[in-house]
């Protein structure tokens, strides 16, 4: 079983997730080595006078120490276990991220509705892929690739306007923070549904996009 951190409990939960001793280079590799996700080191924190503050140096970056740190991330994103241990030995406080568009997309809503769909997809016993919760408050549910050019149609037979609902597919060109990556002193992303042997082949956005939509809509 792949076990990165705790999950989390519910929509109120705050603590931190404990990290069982590996270091970012290990999950890293691990994420690599067991689901096959491509991967690439993003910005760091860095104390000054006292404060967690992004590498980029933007006193008022919107993602401290989570977000890309070079224009050309997209081309080092690598699924090499070697090459991983590699760029992560240059920089071990990196964060993890995860580019969509590869071996899965991801959709993200607001963290209130995602526990909402969350909640209503147990009840008609979906099986999900690994959804993490950000500390923007923002859930991101793994798909497979390809959603981008499904969910505005999904979501209009569902009976809403995509344009109405705070649903926001992350596909090709886009990426994911991954457990445990913080965002500056605000927390750090963790798992809503963490991945395991059985989430390993994940669902189709068609799936899911019926409780997501509900949910937003619920959420507006």
């Amino acid at each position: 079983m792949f076990i990165v951190e705790e999950t989390i409990a519910g929509a109120d939960a705050v603590q931190i997730p404990k990290q069982r001793g590996e270091s970012l280079l290990d999950t890293a590799v691990r994420y690599a080595e067991e689901r096959h996700w491509d991967v690439f080191p993003g910005t760091w924190l860095e104390a000054v006078e006292g404060v967690q503050c992004c590498s980029c140096g933007d006193t008022a970056c919107p993602a401290p120490g989570a977000h890309p740190a070079r224009p050309d991330w997209a081309t080092r994103a690598t699924g090499s276990a070697t090459v991983v241990r590699r760029l992560w030995q240059g920089q071990p406080s990196a964060s993890i991220l995860l580019p969509t568009g590869r071996t899965f997309d991801a959709i993200s809503v607001p963290e209130t509705a995602g526990f909402l769909a969350l909640a209503r997809m147990e009840r008609m016993e979906l099986t999900l892929g690994p959804v993490t919760v950000t500390p923007d408050r923002r859930m991101e549910f793994f798909v497979l690739p390809g959603a981008s050019l499904k969910v505005p149609d999904l979501v209009r037979k569902s009976g809403w306007a995509p344009s109405s609902l705070d649903l926001v597919v992350l596909g090709e060109g886009a990426y994911v923070a991954a457990p445990p990556t913080r965002f500056g002193c605000r927390g750090a992303v963790q798992w809503a549904c963490r991945p395991t042997a059985a989430n390993r082949w994940l669902p189709d956005v068609e799936e899911l996009v019926s409780p997501l939509a509900y949910a937003c809509g619920r959420d507006r």
